[in-house]
């Protein structure tokens, strides 16, 4: 399988060390900055540069895009590629806009070309773990997850509005937001209310964020989103299961089995390491883009794909309307 690259930035060579481990071909890569992509070129002996997704098309012999660029570029670079036929993963968020993510859903629908949103969490060992186990907690009535960076936070276009779309809900909110859902089994989201706000740094992006997201399951999830915050509950994508008859948690990650105070607590430790070495290692990516390709040669639609992506992106907006009107928002035709 031979696999380009749009971005030449910390994700992307991390997605090209994934292809290398995989040993796939890594093909060719797109960016508008000569001297990064010349770098990136270099790093991973790819001869095939090119300023635009567009002209890489037009020399072909490529099966799949690894779309890792700016927010802003997600779309047009997602769409250009899907219309030629070409398998897609994009990073989170999909897009800057749940109404560009439909766009993009639809363009795979039509091109019958493989679609997928890379919400790495799904492949994490710890996340898989809590997932099987939460078949012991009951009904989930409630969740609670953070995507929060502490005394940091990034820099650059990530911080830019018209670049991004917003800020540390769109970056780092969305992990703990997709990890919940995922954990919930992929329910559909009914409502949101959300306070979110920039008060740390001067940045046109908020730094700061609560929200709550009513499930058609039943279950409420809240979400912490945050950059330069003085404290966080657990590291990215930490995330905590309420059931009727227990409780999970992610870093550090286990169970407990029971309700009653007299009839004790049962405790199931996962037996991973925590704290990790590194928290987001190279294996989590690995084991992503190894998905990814065999749903391609499977023929098998991805999950998450455009649909995951897209509802996602839909609770986003909806967070960013309800801090901006102070109201709750119903989320409709999902």
């Amino acid at each position: 399988m031979k696999i380009a690259f749009a971005g030449t930035g910390y994700i992307s060579k991390v997605h090209a060390r994934a292809a290398q481990n995989l040993g796939l071909e890594l093909a060719a890569v797109i960016n508008h900055k000569t001297d990064s992509m010349i770098e990136f070129g270099k790093r991973f002996n790819i001869a095939r540069q090119y300023e635009t997704v567009e002209s890489m098309l037009r020399d072909g012999g490529v099966d799949a895009l690894v779309v890792s660029t700016p927010n802003y570029l997600h779309a047009p670079q997602t769409l250009a590629a899907l219309n030629a036929g070409m398998h897609v993963m994009v990073e989170k968020p999909m897009a800057m806009n749940a109404a560009e993510a439909e766009k993009m859903c639809e363009a795979a629908d039509k091109s019958g070309a493989m679609l997928m949103a890379a919400h790495c969490w799904r492949f994490d060992p710890d996340v898989l773990w809590l997932k099987e186990q939460s078949k012991k907690l009951g009904r989930i009535i409630r969740t609670k997850g953070c995507g929060v960076h502490t005394h940091w936070g990034p820099s650059g276009w990530f911080t830019q509005k018209q670049f991004a779309g917003g800020g540390a809900m769109a970056d780092m909110g969305i992990h703990a937001l997709d990890t919940a859902r995922f954990l919930l089994g992929d329910p559909k989201p009914v409502s949101v209310y959300a306070k979110i706000g920039t008060y740390y740094k001067d940045f046109d992006v908020d730094d700061t964020g609560v929200i709550i997201v009513n499930w058609d399951n039943g279950a409420t999830s809240c979400i912490e989103s945050g950059w330069w915050q003085p404290h966080a509950d657990g590291p990215e994508a930490a995330t905590q299961l309420y059931g009727v008859d227990g409780f999970g948690q992610l870093f550090p990650t286990r169970v407990e089995i029971g309700k009653m105070k007299e009839e004790g607590t049962d405790v199931i430790e996962s037996g991973f390491e925590f704290p990790r070495k590194e928290h987001c290692p190279q294996s989590l990516y690995d084991a992503q883009l190894k998905y990814f390709v065999e749903c391609i040669e499977k023929k098998q639609t991805p999950i998450p794909g455009g649909m995951e992506g897209w509802i996602n992106m839909k609770v986003v907006d909806a967070a960013y309307e309800s801090a901006r009107t102070g109201k709750a928002v119903k989320i409709k035709d999902v």
